[in-house]
């Protein structure tokens, strides 16, 4: 009993930094390590901020770009359906991991109430769990989904990765479900796909971008995706935001970046830069595409103080 309390603690520990993407196909869910498989890595957790290009790229500062799932491992995305993945922070605090033993309905692996809320004005501190970065679940600045239509990693481009799928309100809690659009099949070799975050506030300004190895199921069209363009912060005007196909949101590194706001604006994955919640319909080749009328460089709007953690 001693042994299994020390090591629950351990966990908790471990699983106290940051939040990931936990499925099958993912790139390094048993660490960086290819020789091993670590039940207990936060390895993927960790954001990417003030890197070059060439490092926050698929998280090739810590290496996981080059530990790919098992051959013919893949995240299975089912056209105009769903997929769930879950949302923790530690491998071991999902059902990944130790069947399932140390998982909650949390990705700390802990309980609380579902209104779980620590705002109460400006100056409110944020939740405990700062690896959530948010104040509630309101506050939870959404999650999103991108998909590229090569196979090699080395092949996939800002232009051609498109983000496809969007969650509001997370991450929240560890279970989240993501819907899909009508996917063409990905080619023999599977497609890449990234799980990608912005917090907004409630620590460092920071993003978050994983890899996986992903194929589309139950797939009847054949329409390929359109070009994916730069997005661009509206919040503060609608008619700036960029619709069609969107690239992931590069912010707050050395170089590579697509999109600037003046701290502490964040921009996410929410309307804020022109995205709506569920599968992104609009990215196919001949969607209607309206480009902004202003630039985003430097938007300032007044929101929640970030709060350092």
């Amino acid at each position: 009993m001693l042994r299994t309390a020390l090591f629950s603690t351990a966990l908790i520990s471990l699983a106290s930094a940051h939040t990931a993407a936990w499925a099958k196909g993912m790139y390094c869910r048993g660490g960086a390590d290819p020789t091993k498989d670590e039940p207990n890595t936060r390895t993927a957790v960790d954001p990417l901020y003030n890197l070059t290009k060439q490092d926050w790229w698929f998280q090739h500062d810590r290496g996981c770009d080059l530990v790919p799932p098992p051959a013919d491992e893949f995240l299975e995305l089912p056209a105009n359906g769903h997929f769930t993945v879950e949302l923790a922070h530690n491998r071991a605090l999902t059902t990944l991991s130790y069947n399932g033993k140390y998982a909650t309905d949390w990705p700390d692996g802990q309980t609380h109430p579902d209104d779980w809320n620590s705002w109460t004005g400006p100056g409110s501190s944020c939740l405990d769990d700062g690896a959530l970065h948010a104040y509630n679940e309101t506050h939870a600045a959404g999650t999103a989904w991108a998909i590229s239509y090569e196979s090699e990693l080395e092949k996939v481009t800002m232009e051609n990765l498109v983000v496809f799928s969007v969650l509001k309100h997370t991450p929240w809690k560890r279970m989240a479900t993501y819907q899909v659009p009508d996917l063409p099949a990905c080619p023999d070799g599977g497609c890449i796909c990234a799980w990608l975050w912005v917090p907004d506030g409630c620590g460092q300004g920071n993003m978050y971008m994983q890899g996986f190895k992903c194929k589309v199921t139950n797939a009847r069209s054949t329409t390929p995706l359109a070009e994916a363009q730069p997005p661009v912060y509206c919040a503060d005007d609608r008619t700036k935001c960029v619709k069609g196909a969107k690239q992931m949101l590069a912010w707050h590194q050395l170089t590579g970046n697509n999109i600037e706001t003046e701290w502490p604006v964040a921009p996410g994955y929410n309307e804020k830069c022109g995205w709506k919640e569920g599968a992104q319909t609009d990215i196919f080749a001949g969607s209607k595409r309206i480009q902004p009328s202003v630039s985003s460089t430097a938007v300032s709007t007044t929101l929640m103080p970030y709060v350092k953690r």
